[in-house]
């Protein structure tokens, strides 16, 4: 599992990162919105763990523009601001979880457990678009101009988790997570068969866009 911790107190990000690489996790560091912001969009991780005040854009503004392209990924509020009204606003703009500092490591990774039980997407009746492609994932049905198919609800999910995501680069363990949910044993040849799928799919209905492989990380929408 990939986390993206945005924090500007280093001695923090020193010991939490170290922290979350004993439990098994692959920590990306960064101390800035502006760059917190960057890697929210060109790299796919599992879940944000993001400071509410950060030098050069605060918290809320990175979560409100990273919610406003289209990201979906998780994230966890770590603030020492812990009045209610900021908690709801918090919440409100985005956020799936808010955990007040100083805190207990043991309790964040209760909440990212928690966040981890969580099913992947959900069938949503709303369109989700992507240049030339348009998908309703209430009838699993992909079109492209004129043409149309059908997906199976698998097909469907993967494809909305790019279409949420698109011109990302998302690892596998990502699309796994997401799409399959973390109690899931299954295959990596599982993943490339969806993804040989998917590319049928887009060529039956004569899609100029491209599911394309990034060699030793995963896949990109583009």
């Amino acid at each position: 599992m990939r986390i993206l911790l945005i924090e500007d107190d280093t001695a923090l990000c020193r010991s939490l990162g170290l922290s979350l690489k004993q439990q098994g996790f692959t920590v990306t560091v960064c101390h800035d919105g502006e760059e917190g912001l960057f890697h929210i969009l060109e790299n796919g991780h599992d879940l944000i763990l993001l400071d509410r005040m950060l030098p050069g854009m605060d918290g809320a503004k990175v979560l409100q523009q990273a919610r406003a392209r289209g990201c979906m990924t998780p994230v966890i509020f770590l603030t020492a601001i812990s009045s209610l009204e900021e908690r709801i606003t918090g919440l409100d703009l985005g956020a799936d979880d808010y955990i007040t500092k100083p805190f207990a490591f043991e309790e964040l990774m209760a909440r990212i457990r928690c966040i981890c039980r969580r099913p992947g997407p959900l069938r949503e009746s709303s369109l989700l678009s992507y240049r030339d492609l348009r998908f309703q994932p209430d009838q699993s049905q992909l079109s492209c101009g004129s043409k149309s198919c059908t997906l199976s609800r698998r097909e469907g999910e993967l494809l909305t988790l790019f279409l949420k995501n698109p011109n990302q680069t998302l690892p596998r363990s990502t699309i796994l997570l997401r799409v399959w949910g973390p109690d899931t044993e299954i295959e990596n040849g599982n993943l490339d068969n969806y993804i040989h799928f998917l590319r049928r799919r887009l060529r039956a209905v004569n899609s100029e866009t491209a599911l394309t492989t990034v060699r030793g990380i995963g896949y990109r929408l583009s």
